[in-house]
């Protein structure tokens, strides 16, 4: 049995989770529409490899604050399903679809925040997920993240953690798929590094190392 992780913002689905559920929030009236813009000039950063996590998830999260899980869920139920399932690459749901005939575990590893993360991936049928952690408090959301970012070297970290908690499971190979250069550590981590869609730096990059370069469309 092998290990395959997917990136899914502009991996598995071909825009940025966040930025969706940021414009949805605005659209349903729970979220002003001048937040749109401070997300949009910090993934900017994001693109130049220069965005502080922390404070995408600080600014992000500000329309969560205080609000009830049970909210929060339903919310992102009716998202999922008007914004990000008509999103997803064909190519990326016959690529989880061939790993699970093989049997692998299938792991979605993402740099937006568990409340997103988790059920797009049950969504998906991943059999996991790895995201940033959103704290919840007294079943309300606080605003703050905890834990280990999984962003760069945080994914694999975060991986690292979670195998060693697969205590009656042995991968005998890793598969990974990312679009960005923010994940070349997850890329190098796995013996099977794929790239999707891949700007020219990362596309000469997958090229010089010998790495597969998947061009998904929808």
């Amino acid at each position: 049995m092998d290990l395959a992780l997917f990136d899914l913002d502009e991996t598995l689905i071909c825009e940025d989770s966040t930025s969706l559920w940021l414009r949805w929030l605005a659209s349903q009236g729970y979220a002003p529409t001048a937040l749109i813009e401070q997300e949009q000039a910090l993934m900017a950063q994001y693109y130049q490899g220069a965005l502080s996590i922390e404070d995408y998830m600080s600014t992000t999260l500000t329309p969560l604050t205080g609000m009830g899980t049970l909210t929060v869920s339903g919310w992102v139920r009716r998202f999922i399903h008007r914004d990000i399932m008509p999103r997803v690459y064909p190519a990326a749901r016959e690529r989880i679809a061939w790993h699970q005939t093989r049997g692998d575990t299938v792991m979605v590893v993402s740099a937006s925040g568990e409340h997103l993360v988790v059920p797009i991936a049950q969504q998906l049928g991943a059999h996991g997920a790895l995201a940033i952690g959103v704290e919840i408090v007294d079943d309300r959301y606080s605003g703050r993240t905890y834990g280990t970012m999984t962003y760069q070297q945080g994914k694999v970290t975060r991986i690292n953690d979670w195998l060693t908690v697969q205590k009656d499971t042995r991968f005998k190979q890793t598969w990974a798929y990312s679009d960005s250069m923010n994940d070349l550590p997850l890329l190098e981590h796995a013996d099977h590094p794929h790239v999707i869609n891949p700007d020219e730096p990362l596309h000469q990059l997958a090229q010089q190392r010998g790495w597969q370069v998947c061009h998904w469309s929808r």
